[in-house]
């Protein structure tokens, strides 16, 4: 069945995540516990993740662990696998290209396919904290609209521009088992994970058996 094209749906759709950020994100990092990243070879990260089907008190504390863990990486976005757990939520604490500071979570997230006068690409720099120290051009549109739950089990919706799309595209992909450097050609891929093996983190990491 095709995809029905639509016009762009109303902003009230959408969760207000640009208020009140510094005092969300401190409050989750308080609660939390930094855990050390998995990097790319890691199995957990090569899969789909398990959909949230218990929003409790343990799901809470993973998002608080979440956090202190992406503030810890120094990171604008972060999944559940990319701290070992098999679960599809991501945390984010990202700029747009306006500036506009964005802060939030997402479980069982799910992309919104874009109609084509809506898929402008950009073609910027990409980095991933499980592929420490390594950069590479990807294009990816401007433009994303993420839809899955919040902690509670709400549906909500998240929207984003520039480079905030560009992190709820990257962290979707991880929760299905993506990585950003597979979406890269043989040879940028190659040339990503020279660059890791050539770095040091500046975060703490799970070594790879």
């Amino acid at each position: 069945m095709a995809q029905q094209e639509t016009d762009q749906p109303v902003n009230d759709e959408f969760i207000v995540d640009t208020e009140d950020c510094e005092e969300r994100e401190t409050a989750h990092r308080e609660r939390g516990t930094s855990r050390p990243i998995t990097v790319v070879g890691n199995p957990v990260l090569h899969k789909e993740c398990k959909d949230v089907t218990e929003f409790d008190e343990k799901l809470a504390q993973l998002i608080d662990d979440m956090f202190a863990s992406q503030r810890t990486a120094e990171g604008v976005g972060l999944a559940a696998n990319q701290i070992g757990v098999d679960l599809k939520v991501f945390v984010y604490d990202c700029m747009d290209d306006e500036g506009v500071r964005h802060v939030g979570h997402v479980c069982n997230p799910v992309l919104d396919e874009l109609p084509a006068d809506r898929r402008i690409l950009d073609d910027s720099n990409e980095g991933c904290l499980s592929v420490p120290t390594a950069y590479a051009p990807l294009a990816r549109p401007d433009y994303a609209v993420v839809r899955g739950q919040d902690m509670k089990g709400n549906p909500i919706a998240v929207q984003g521009t520039g480079y905030f799309a560009r992190c709820l595209q990257h962290e979707t992909d991880h929760l299905y088992g993506y990585l950003y450097i597979d979406r890269l050609s043989k040879r940028d891929r190659k040339d990503a994970l020279r660059q890791m093996a050539e770095g040091t983190p500046r975060y703490p990491v799970v070594p790879n058996d």
